[in-house]
């Protein structure tokens, strides 16, 4: 298989027409085969696109001769792209057609030079650590896509009672939570489901989790940064027999009383960021840090 670039979407919008088949025809203009996933490719019917353009439906379809994985979309797209990476180390980044773009930070008019600057080299890789899940007693929810990028969370499902959370640490008793959920965050995710939770902002290279409750009914029920190397151990009771997993943007239903085993992932994600991407400026863009008339 020749050299190829993987570009990765959700939700299509006509508006964005020139911004894909410019991508795309740039992409086989430099010498690489196109990969599009095949429902995002076929929302693309309208669009001129080169004939070679080839579609791919599972991870196990991208191998190393992908330099490149473009995912076009929000951060939820981008969620959802890490998906069909895995543990291959294929490279991420994101062009921002959505609305806050934390983490798709390549915006639609940088679109236009993107894999020029990638084919040049004038870009650095930032290493992602992701979090990986294991169910005991009796759940195959997620079934080999039990790792995360932002978070993974328990909340009360048909209910609107509070669910108890019992939690461990490296096998020692940390607390019962009383609360709607709880949530594990990595340093990429400290920015998104935590931070709405009252979490601390981490910087990506932290070698650090977050566990933030949501909604506890404990007034001295605050998060909590732990070494990434720890742990994780949850059992969830309710008055419902169930209650609801969430990896990033996925989510299903577990029964009451099944462990869940986290843990940083014996795998990361590379993404792509230039010259001029810095956390601490995605921070005062996205976020509004320092926004105040007197500056």
């Amino acid at each position: 298989m020749p050299k190829a670039i993987a570009f990765f979407g959700i939700h299509f919008e006509a508006e964005h027409c020139a911004l894909v088949e410019g991508l795309i025809q740039r992409a086989v203009a430099l010498g690489y085969e196109a990969l599009v996933e095949a429902d995002y490719l076929e929302q693309l019917k309208d669009c001129e696109l080169p004939a070679s353009i080839k579609a791919y439906t599972t991870l196990e379809e991208l191998d190393a001769d992908v330099h490149l994985m473009v995912s076009i979309g929000g951060d939820g797209t981008m969620l959802r792209a890490v998906t069909y990476i895995g543990a291959k180390e294929i490279p991420l980044v994101g062009v921002n057609t959505g609305r806050l773009g934390f983490l798709s930070l390549i915006s639609v008019e940088e679109a236009q030079s993107l894999l020029d600057r990638f084919v040049s080299g004038n870009y650095r890789y930032e290493t992602r650590q992701l979090l990986e899940l294991q169910f005991v007693g009796g759940s195959a929810a997620f079934g080999a896509q039990n790792f995360a990028l932002n978070e993974i969370a328990v909340s009360r499902k048909d209910t609107t009672s509070m669910i108890t959370i019992e939690t461990w640490l490296d096998d020692v008793y940390l607390t019962t939570y009383w609360a709607d959920g709880l949530l594990v965050a990595t340093p990429t995710g400290s920015t998104g489901y935590s931070l709405s939770c009252g979490g601390p902002v981490l910087t990506p290279d932290a070698k650090s989790l977050v566990i933030t409750p949501v909604a506890p009914h404990h007034l001295n029920a605050r998060p909590l940064v732990i070494d990434d190397q720890t742990r994780i151990r949850i059992k969830v009771d309710s008055r419902e027999p169930h209650h609801l997993v969430s990896m990033d943007s996925r989510i299903e239903t577990v029964e009451n009383g099944v462990e869940l085993h986290i843990k940083k992932a014996d795998f990361s994600l590379k993404t792509i960021a230039f010259e001029e991407d810095h956390f601490f400026k995605t921070l005062r863009d996205k976020l509004l840090w320092g926004e105040d008339k007197r500056n």
